[in-house]
């Protein structure tokens, strides 16, 4: 799924016609649950959106005890490392039965948030970041494990260098912007930063201000070099830091 059109649902609740929605609210519900929401070892239904029985194939009470015996097997491993017992929940997920969907996006993301439970303010392990040799469910337990490990290694160390272009950007775009009046510029550096990609609508949503003031920073951001247009279209633009 491209990252506009991931953008524009999850600040608009905008599709195309070509667009699955079931697919886009999955992966809203997957970057709401990675940003926030409970605690998956506290309350796993309420992080899974499942506490409705009549909604899903499972009845009420083989869903709790399906939860119940992966929390009891990821409890007792409370001595492993974080990054160690996500691995390990993760490869017990369809072993306990709680795959919902033929892929494993409930899975991952549990783990993803399992992971950096010791995080000292990280929400979420950039899993996906590292590659997807992590997620395969081949081979001996030490080397999913080794797999698991490498790829955590990868996505942890490419999600900070983006992290740190972003912060470089943000406080050089702030100089080139401190003379600019009004709040429009500093609200939209702020969804420059926060999103990967912004439209024109999504920005004037995300910021409150007019059409017309977002165009007008959009276009002085861009001669700048502030920021760039990746479409290359005349409509539907999107943009994106230039960092």
């Amino acid at each position: 799924m491209s990252p506009d059109r991931l953008a524009l649902w999850l600040s608009m609740r905008l599709s195309g016609v070509q667009d699955d929605s079931e697919a886009l609210a999955r992966a809203g519900w997957a970057v709401r649950r990675l940003t926030g929401g409970p605690e998956p070892m506290v309350d796993l239904a309420a992080f899974l959106d499942r506490r409705d029985p009549e909604k899903f194939e499972d009845n009420a009470e083989r869903f709790d005890e399906r939860v119940g015996s992966w929390l009891d097997v990821m409890t007792a491993a409370v001595d492993l490392h974080p990054i160690t017992r996500a691995c390990m929940g993760f490869q017990l997920w369809s072993l306990a039965g709680l795959g919902r969907y033929g892929d494993r996006i409930e899975a991952a993301v549990t783990a993803g948030r399992i992971a950096a439970s010791d995080g000292n303010g990280a929400i979420f392990a950039p899993l996906a970041m590292g590659g997807a040799g992590g997620l395969r469910a081949s081979g001996r337990p030490a080397e999913r494990l080794a797999r698991w490990l490498d790829e955590m290694e990868t996505g942890c160390l490419t999600a900070m260098r983006h992290l740190d272009d972003l912060e470089a950007w943000s406080t050089r775009a702030e100089a080139e912007t401190a003379a600019l009046s009004g709040k429009t510029s500093p609200n939209l550096l702020a969804a420059l930063t926060e999103w990967p990609l912004v439209s024109a609508p999504m920005a004037q949503t995300l910021t409150g201000a007019s059409r017309a003031a977002v165009q007008r920073n959009l276009a002085w951001m861009e001669a700048r070099g502030l920021i760039r247009e990746v479409t290359g279209q005349g409509r539907f633009r999107m943009w994106q830091a230039a960092t």
